[in-house]
């Protein structure tokens, strides 16, 4: 009997980030109780319920399968298809009642990147890909912009105390001042608006595997392109950088220099 094809993985995931993101919307603005982890990051309840719900729901369909999260860490090491899962990306958003956090939902195949959801719960906003199969936000097709002159882009990040703290403030600050327009639009939701053609650029320059791994088929098959800050391939972990075509290495250039 063969196995799941790509199409039929991208539907089971959109499902699975959908039904995440209604449990965590249950606790959305409700003042519940912040704990945190070891890295001082903020946990919540409603991450460690919607992780277990994906968990189990991807153990149920899957049993075969790998599962990488950000809270209960891993299942099936070694597997040769992963599922890797991100409950709440921008949990410090989230608590604060903002409603820019999303649900992340990444499948590696072999290694690979192969399929992946970004859901914005409170926004209603679902932006996904398939490797070979395009990208869409919300059912309709979805591309990066055409936009060609780096005085008309909007660059985004998560918070630029990251960007210095990994030596990219020069970098930064020459991008910056020829950019039409940067904002600290971040986490998953900056890379969301550039597979939509709606900002030219996205940088994280601390990111983990639950963080990348829905990110890259996202902006590939959206037409962008995805690398660490050094524009290496992105791996498993480190930095992220997400760029329209046209924009890409004048940006990158930009932003290699240290401070």
């Amino acid at each position: 009997m063969n196995g799941p094809t790509l199409a039929d993985l991208l539907g089971f995931a959109v499902s699975l980030a959908h039904d995440a993101g209604r449990l965590v919307r249950t606790h959305f603005q409700t003042g519940m109780t912040i704990e945190h982890k070891a890295d001082a990051s903020p946990v919540t309840s409603a991450d460690r319920a919607a992780e277990q719900l994906l968990r189990s729901r991807i153990g149920t369909r899957f049993p075969d399968d790998g599962i990488l999260g950000e809270e209960f860490g891993e299942v099936n090491p070694g597997a040769n298809r992963r599922w890797i899962v991100d409950p709440i990306d921008g949990t410090r958003t989230f608590v604060r009642g903002v409603p820019l956090f999303g649900v992340l939902i990444g499948v590696e195949i072999d290694g690979r990147s192969r399929v992946g959801v970004i859901h914005i719960p409170a926004l209603g906003e679902t932006v996904c890909a398939a490797s070979g199969q395009g990208c869409t936000w919300n059912g309709r097709p979805a591309r990066v912009s055409a936009v060609d002159t780096l005085t008309r882009a909007l660059v985004l990040t998560t918070d630029v105390e990251n960007i210095e703290r990994r030596g990219h403030r020069s970098g930064w600050d020459r991008l910056r001042a020829r950019a039409g327009l940067t904002r600290t639009w971040g986490d998953c939701y900056g890379y969301a608006l550039v597979a939509t053609g709606r900002a030219e650029c996205m940088i994280d320059p601390i990111v983990a595997r639950w963080d990348a791994a829905a990110v890259v088929p996202v902006i590939e098959e959206a037409g962008g392109i995805v690398t660490d800050l050094a524009g290496r391939p992105a791996g498993a972990a480190g930095s992220l950088i997400a760029t329209n075509a046209i924009l890409g290495p004048e940006i990158r250039t930009l932003l290699a220099g240290t401070s």
